[in-house]
């Protein structure tokens, strides 16, 4: 059985690979040209690194793919009109990156509402100065995106007293992780008494531009909107212009339109912003997780049984289970 692993140099650099190595063919293609070389008769596509798009241009190479798995919760890298066509199987690797996510998300509502930016400055500044800071519990905070990320930072904000709903593909009550969940036609209305908008949303064509001028319009003037989805998915000049008119209290990225962001973006200037480097997903044991992800669903695929984390590829994502 051939195995392709995009991304990596050398069969080492994904932890525990090497157990597969005795029963397995493993080839690696670092960069587009080795996998143009690659593809041909590979059962199996692990790609590793999950930010590629090496794939492009590529897939009448693929004569043998049976299934790939991304080693990303997005899959819009890869994903093709080609792809959808195809009977090739694809998973993600959704509930990885799920509870960091979760925990950046409420490191930011904690920073802002603690004021330790300006803890931190007065710090430097040597500077005694008391002041009121905000409470979190009893805030309220919509969740764009109801899967597995979303699911995992509602019930951590929910741990803290935070009000939660989201916002889904169809509306539901008595969701057991957001209470209530808003269908697409009722989304702004969901948000015109948040404090916190939190954008996790897969990118997709609905969703591509979906945070616009209309959107953060939408948000009260106290609320703060993040965004931890995908970078396409917000209107970048339309949120520089919200904060600039201070429509909006404030705003945290981590993804962006272009990345990794041009020091000359007029985003890096705009007042009341926290700008991160696409991190909130990555922590110490990330790349062994991964693995053992892959691992476990490649059992799976040598027994024939029903892989993990299928992704339905007219949506671009895993279905939710409710």
């Amino acid at each position: 059985m051939k195995i392709v692993i995009n991304g990596a140099s050398t069969p080492e650099a994904v932890p525990g690979l090497i157990a597969i190595a005795s029963e397995t063919d493993l080839v690696c293609a670092s960069d587009k040209e080795g996998l143009a070389e690659a593809l041909p008769g590979a059962d199996i596509l692990l790609g590793w690194n999950f930010q590629s798009r090496d794939m492009r241009g590529q897939w009448h190479r693929a004569d043998n793919l049976k299934w790939i798995h991304w080693c990303g919760a997005a899959v819009d890298r890869v994903m093709s009109p080609e792809l959808r066509a195809s009977d090739i199987i694809l998973t993600n690797a959704r509930g990885i990156f799920d509870s960091v996510m979760a925990e950046y998300v409420l490191g930011y509502m904690i920073s802002e509402l603690k004021l330790f930016r300006e803890t931190w400055r007065l710090q430097d500044e040597k500077r005694w100065q008391t002041r009121l800071t905000g409470k979190l519990a009893g805030s309220r905070a919509v969740i764009f995106g109801v899967g597995s990320i979303g699911r995992e930072t509602a019930r951590l904000l929910r741990s803290v007293g935070v009000k939660v709903s989201g916002v889904g593909r169809r509306a539901r009550g008595d969701d057991p992780d957001f209470g209530t969940i808003f269908g697409p036609d009722h989304a702004l209305r969901a948000i015109e008494d948040a404090d916190w908008v939190i954008g996790l949303l897969p990118l997709t064509k609905e969703t591509t531009r979906y945070y616009g001028a209309k959107f953060f319009d939408a948000m009260k003037r106290e609320a703060r909107f993040m965004n931890l989805g995908r970078g396409e998915s917000v209107d970048e000049s339309a949120l520089i212009a919200c904060l600039e008119q201070g429509k909006i209290a404030g705003a945290m990225l981590d993804v962006f339109n272009n990345e990794p962001l041009d020091r000359n973006n007029p985003i890096w200037q705009a007042p009341n912003i926290v700008i991160s480097p696409h991190t909130s997903s990555y922590y110490a044991e990330y790349e062994e997780d991964m693995a053992n992800q892959f691992l476990d669903n490649f059992a799976r695929f040598k027994e024939r049984k029903p892989l993990e984390n299928v992704i339905d590829k007219d949506i671009g994502f895993v279905p939710s289970e409710r």
